[in-house]
C-alpha cells in the first residue's frame, strides 16, 4: 500500500475524562522512557506523575481535570499517540491544534524540543491554574444534520454583543470549533449569555468545567506572565509545517523563531482560537489523504467532521454523508476510538 498524506489534529483540555483513566497503561506502558522523562520534570516541580494519576483506581474531576494535571496528561497521551503512527502508512504532511493543542502541536512537529514541551504544556497548566478567571460555555452552531444553522449564528453574535454594550458582563467568542462555539467571559458575562442563548437539546448553552476565559483579553496577564517565563529560545525550526489558531502557516524553512513564540504566548491566549479557520487551511492548503486525530478522548472528532462538512469536502454536505463515508473508507481517523485506532498503528494492524 502506497503512503498516504495525513494532517495530524492534536487535542485540547477537555478530552481526559473518565473512560480516558488507563490511558497510558492501556496504550503506552512500553513508552517508559518517554514517560520517565514526563513524570521526572512533574516530580521536580512537586507535581504528581502523569502515570500515577493515569493509574488512579477512580477518576476525579478535581484531580485529574484540574490545570495543572490535565495539560500533562493530555500532552504524555497525545504525544505517545503521535510517536505511534504507522510512518511507513502515512506522511505526516503538517501539524495543529485546538485550543492547549498548539502546545501539543509545537512538540509534535519539533519547533520545541521534547524536555522544553512537557515545561510549556506542564508551566501553562500552573499558570492556568493560579492565575486563570473567568470561565466558558459551548453552544452549536449546526443542526442534528451537521449544516451550519444561521439562525443559531445570529442567536450567539446578538448575545455577546448585547451582553458587552449592556454592561451586564464581558463575553467573548474564545474558540471557533468547528459547528461549535465555545464563548468565554467574566462570571457575569457567562450568566448573561446563558439568559440570552435559546435552549438545545435541553443541554445546550453548557457550561464546562474548570475552564477558565481562555483566548480573551481577561488572560492577559497570563500571557505576559508566559512571555517572561518562557523566554524565545525555547523554539526552533519545525520539522513539519505548523497551523496555528489564525490558520497561519509556520514553516520549518522560516528564519525566524520570534514571530512563533510571539503567537504562542500572546495572540494564542488573549484573542479568538479559531479552529476551522486551521482545519479550512488545513484542507486546502495540504490536500490530505486522512486526517490523524491524537487521543485521549473521542470529543475532536465531530468538531473536525463538522468542519469538512462546511465545506463540502469530498462532497460531503450532512452527517448522514460523513457517517457513510467514515464507514466505507474513513477520511478521520481518531485514535481515541480503538476501531479507527487500528488504521493508524502499525501494530494494531499487524
Amino acid at each position: 500500500m502506497s503512503r498516504q498524506s495525513a494532517v495530524v489534529v492534536c487535542p485540547g483540555r477537555g478530552v481526559y475524562g473518565r473512560d480516558e483513566l488507563g490511558y497510558l497503561s492501556r496504550f503506552h506502558a512500553a513508552k517508559s522512557e518517554f514517560l520517565s522523562e514526563v513524570d521526572a520534570h512533574r516530580e521536580s516541580h512537586g507535581r504528581e506523575p502523569v502515570r500515577a494519576l493515569d493509574g488512579r483506581e477512580k477518576y476525579a474531576a478535581s484531580l485529574h481535570a484540574s490545570s495543572k494535571n490535565a495539560s500533562a496528561l493530555i500532552y504524555a497521551a497525545a504525544l505517545a499517540d503521535y510517536q505511534d503512527i504507522d510512518r511507513d502508512r502515512f506522511d505526516v504532511v503538517a501539524v495543529t491544534g485546538n485550543s492547549m493543542g498548539w502546545y501539543l502541536a509545537l512538540a509534535a512537529a519539533g519547533a520545541v524540543r521534547p524536555e522544553d514541551a512537557i515545561a510549556v504544556v506542564d508551566g501553562m497548566g500552573a499558570l492556568m491554574e493560579e492565575n486563570g478567571v473567568g470561565g466558558q460555555l459551548v453552544y452549536p452552531l449546526v443542526d442534528d444534520q451537521w449544516r451550519p444553522d444561521t439562525g443559531r449564528r445570529s442567536a450567539v453574535e446578538a448575545a455577546v454583543a448585547d451582553t458587552n454594550e449592556n454592561g451586564e458582563g464581558r463575553a467573548f467568542v474564545s474558540i471557533r470549533l468547528g459547528g461549535m462555539v465555545v464563548l468565554a467571559g467574566d462570571d457575569a458575562g457567562l450568566a448573561a449569555l446563558e439568559a440570552r442563548l435559546p435552549a438545545v437539546d435541553e443541554r445546550y448553552p453548557m457550561r464546562l468545567v474548570r475552564h477558565a476565559a481562555f483566548h480573551t483579553p481577561l488572560l492577559a496577564p497570563v500571557s505576559a506572565m508566559a512571555k517572561q517565563t518562557f523566554p524565545a529560545s525555547l523554539f526552533q525550526r519545525p520539522t513539519k509545517p505548523l497551523i496555528d489558531g489564525r490558520g497561519v502557516i509556520h514553516q520549518p524553512a522560516a528564519p525566524d523563531r520570534t514571530p512563533m513564540w510571539d503567537y504562542t504566548f500572546g495572540r494564542q491566549i488573549t484573542e479568538t482560537f479559531d479552529f476551522s479557520k486551521a482545519l479550512e487551511v488545513a484542507i486546502k492548503e495540504f490536500a490530505p489523504d486522512r486526517l490523524i486525530v491524537l487521543g485521549p478522548g473521542k470529543t475532536l472528532g465531530a468538531p473536525v467532521a463538522q468542519e469538512l462538512i462546511r465545506g463540502g469536502w469530498r462532497g460531503m454536505t450532512s452527517k448522514k454523508d460523513f457517517l457513510a463515508r467514515q464507514k466505507r473508507d474513513p477520511l478521520v481517523l481518531a485514535m481515541g476510538y480503538d476501531d479507527q485506532r487500528a488504521h493508524v498503528v502499525a501494530s494494531a494492524r499487524a
